[in-house]
C-alpha cells in the first residue's frame, strides 16, 4: 500500500486464476462503470499462477489501457496472497476487490464508493439473491452465521469477494493463508467501521468455481486463528497464561490434598486416602502443574516474539509485471 494514497485515485484489485474467457468482457464492463466517476481509476489484475493463458490477456489489456496493470505469480499461491500483492501495489485512497468470473457486477463500484464516503472504512458486499447451486449456498450461509456469532461482526456474507476499503485499513491488515474472507473481522478488531451493501449477483458464464467443500474446513480453522489474532494477537500471554492458570491451580490443589492426607494418616493410619490413591493423585497433580507451566512459558515466549520478532516476508513470488501505467487523467 502506498504511504501516501492518491486522493484522486480509486484502485480495483482483481485476483485471477484461470479466467481467460471472462477477462475481456470484465475489463469492458469496468471501463464503462468508471467512466462517470469523479476520480481516476486503476485496475490491477493479479495472475495467481494461471495455466490457461490468462496472463497473455492481461498483458494485452495493459498494453491497450493505461489504467490497467498486471502482476504474475510464479505459481498458484492462493487468493489471500493475490489480494495482498494487489494491496501492496494499489495507490488509490479507496481499494475495491472483485472476482474475475463476471459474477460481480462492476456497476456496483459507485455504490461502494458512496458507502465509503458516507463514513465506513470497510464495505462488504451481500449477495442477497445468489445464483449458485444449493450445495454452495447452504454451507456458506451456515459459515457466515457462525463467523458473525463467534466474532461479533454481523455480516450476511463474509465470503463475498466484492468489498471496498479505505487505504488506511489495508495499511494495518496483512493477509496470508485463507484470511481474505476475514478482512472485515480483522479490520473491526483494529477499530475500523464495517458496513454492508446489497449487491447484484450474476450466474457464472465461463469456467468453473475454484471452491469446494475443503474451503469450509479451512475456513473454520482460520476462524479460530482470526479470533485469536483479533482478541489476543498482541497479548498472547493473556490467552495462554489464562489457560495455564487452571491446570496449575488444580495441580497445586492436588498436592495440597496429598499433604493434608499425609498428616491425617500420620495421626490415624486408617484415615484419608489409601497409598495407591495418593500415588495416582500425585502423578495427576504433577502432570497438571507441568502442563500449566508449559502454557505460561509458551505465552511468555510468544510475547517476546510479538514484541521483538521481525516482520514476515510476503508469501508469494512475482515473476513478471506489466509496465507501470501512465497517469489516466
Amino acid at each position: 500500500m502506498s504511504d501516501r494514497p492518491d486522493q484522486e485515485l480509486v484502485s480495483l484489485v482483481i485476483p485471477v486464476f484461470n479466467e481467460r474467457d471472462s477477462l475481456l468482457p470484465l475489463a469492458a464492463e469496468i471501463a464503462a462503470a468508471v467512466t462517470d466517476l469523479p476520480v481516476r481509476c486503476e485496475v490491477l489484475f493479479i495472475d495467481d499462477g494461471s495455466t490457461d493463458g490468462s496472463w497473455e490477456v492481461i498483458r494485452e489489456l495493459a498494453a491497450a489501457d493505461p489504467r490497467v496493470r498486471g502482476l504474475r505469480f510464479r505459481r498458484n499461491f492462493g487468493k489471500a496472497a493475490a489480494l495482498q500483492a494487489g494491496f501492496c501495489q494499489a495507490c488509490g485512497w479507496a481499494v475495491l476487490t472483485l472476482d474475475a468470473d463476471l459474477q460481480d457486477d462492476p456497476k456496483e463500484v459507485p455504490h461502494f464508493l458512496a458507502a465509503v464516503k458516507a463514513g465506513f472504512d470497510v464495505v462488504s458486499g451481500w449477495k442477497k439473491v445468489r445464483h449458485d447451486p444449493w450445495h454452495k449456498v447452504f454451507p456458506s450461509r451456515v459459515f457466515n452465521r457462525l463467523v458473525s456469532w463467534v466474532t461479533g461482526v454481523r455480516l450476511h456474507d463474509h465470503n463475498c469477494g466484492f468489498k471496498a476499503y479505505r487505504a488506511e485499513v489495508l495499511a494495518e491488515v496483512r493477509l496470508y493463508g485463507e484470511l481474505h474472507r476475514f478482512v472485515p473481522v480483522l479490520a473491526a478488531g483494529r477499530g475500523f467501521k464495517v458496513g454492508e451493501l446489497v449487491i447484484r449477483h450474476r450466474p457464472r458464464q465461463f469456467g468453473r468455481s475454484k471452491y469446494g467443500m475443503r474451503r469450509f474446513t479451512k475456513g473454520f480453522l482460520d476462524l479460530i486463528s482470526v479470533q485469536f489474532l483479533t482478541g489476543f494477537g498482541d497479548r498472547p500471554q493473556h490467552f495462554l497464561g489464562r489457560a495455564g492458570v487452571l491446570p496449575i491451580g488444580m495441580g497445586g490443589l492436588g498436592l495440597l490434598v496429598i499433604v493434608v492426607n499425609w498428616l491425617m494418616r500420620a495421626a490415624d493410619p486408617k484415615a484419608g486416602i489409601e497409598p495407591m490413591g495418593q500415588v495416582v493423585t500425585a502423578i495427576v497433580s504433577v502432570g497438571l502443574l507441568l502442563f500449566g507451566a508449559q502454557l505460561v512459558i509458551t505465552g511468555l515466549l510468544a510475547e517476546l516474539i510479538v514484541d521483538r520478532g521481525p516482520a514476515d516476508e510476503d508469501p508469494y513470488a512475482i515473476i513478471e509485471s506489466t509496465s507501470p501505467g501512465v497517469d489516466p487523467r
